[in-house]
């Protein structure tokens, strides 16, 4: 059991190298590198390293969609169970985020936002000064417009537009 924890560890180690190292853009092309570097890995694993790593997918400078360590939280691996109950609550609930300056504001239902807001308090987001909830809008007050702007992406990816 010991040597299958260092083996996920190592392999998530080299999972955060490669996409400093390269623009990946994939899971497969992820798994073509770390295949390269001799460990056997299928998509289903490579799914729960990107889920359990925080990986996000940000737009590099020339548009390119690319996998990136998420702002969302210090280095440290996450409760997996906080992150999925965020997600789904912040999935059903989230109606529009948009940033100004460095205020996030994140619209949601009716009777929502204190839900939304304690979940996402819960992951520690990096560069969070503070968050102030009222029962359909939170505000996340950040460092920089800079984390406005990245916190803003990152949440904007859980919007689900209802028909």
């Amino acid at each position: 059991m010991k040597q299958e924890k260092k083996s996920k560890q190592t392999r998530q180690q080299a999972i955060l190298k490669f996409i400093q190292q390269y623009p990946i853009k994939r899971q497969e092309e992820l798994i073509e590198h770390l295949r390269s570097d001799g460990f056997d890995v299928t998509q289903a694993t490579i799914s729960r390293d990107i889920r359990e790593l925080n990986l996000v997918k940000i737009s590099d400078t020339d548009g390119r969609y690319r996998y990136s360590v998420s702002h969302a939280a210090d280095s440290t691996p996450k409760d997996s169970r906080a992150i999925e109950r965020f997600e789904t609550i912040f999935r059903e609930s989230a109606l529009k985020v948009d940033y100004a300056g460095h205020i996030v504001l994140v619209k949601c239902d009716t009777g929502m936002a204190n839900a939304a807001c304690g979940l996402f308090d819960s992951l520690h987001w990096n560069n969070v000064v503070g968050t102030l909830s009222g029962d359909d809008t939170f505000f996340i007050l950040t460092k920089t417009e800079r984390d406005a702007h990245t916190i803003s992406t990152e949440l904007a990816r859980y919007i689900v537009h209802h028909a």
